[in-house]
């Protein structure tokens, strides 16, 4: 697959986001806005990938829509009895993205805050959408620091629900 889709080359770790001015990415379980773009380049990005979610944000995606097609989704978490059809379980973050990237998959670290902090370490690059508002929420994005450069940024579009965005596609510094 292309650096575009399906998560670029093999055997690498990427985080995608969306978030506000303010680094809100969640509130009560959801996302404090909505920008179907955002979704749709979410889509094209992570298919054919691994996506890797902590089990809140299994939990939080529609029922309809789990497991996320076109892609293997593992869910972290700490519960060693839980399961869900269509998710595989994992309870060691690291091991996983050692054995993952080890084999040659790209894999999409997609939520939420904790796995997001957790696997911040280990992946070279981010895709961040940044939504042109101030929120209240429960959930930020981790801070990410000066080991990034900034490779593609859309400049501000708009969304047809009215909303600003901007897609920054950040890769980490060598």
């Amino acid at each position: 697959m292309d650096d575009e889709h399906g998560g670029g080359a093999p055997g690498r770790v990427g985080l995608i986001w969306a978030r506000s001015r303010n680094g809100v990415i969640g509130a009560d379980g959801g996302i404090p806005w909505r920008v179907p773009e955002d979704m749709a380049h979410f889509r094209a990005t992570t298919a054919g990938a691994v996506v890797v979610m902590g089990r809140r944000t299994w939990d939080s995606v529609p029922p309809r829509f789990r497991p996320l097609a076109d892609r293997r989704n593992v869910v972290l978490t700490r519960d060693s009895t839980w399961s869900a059809a269509g998710a595989e379980v994992v309870h060691d973050l690291g091991a996983f993205l050692t054995s993952a990237v080890g084999a040659g998959d790209t894999v999409w670290v997609i939520g939420g805050g904790q796995v997001y902090q957790a696997a911040l370490a280990a992946a070279d690059r981010l895709s961040e959408t940044i939504v042109d508002l101030d929120v209240d929420g429960d959930t930020h994005a981790p801070e990410i620091g000066d080991g990034w450069h900034t490779a593609d940024d859309s400049g501000w579009l708009e969304s047809r629900t009215g909303v600003r965005y901007r897609v920054l596609d950040r890769r980490r510094r060598d």
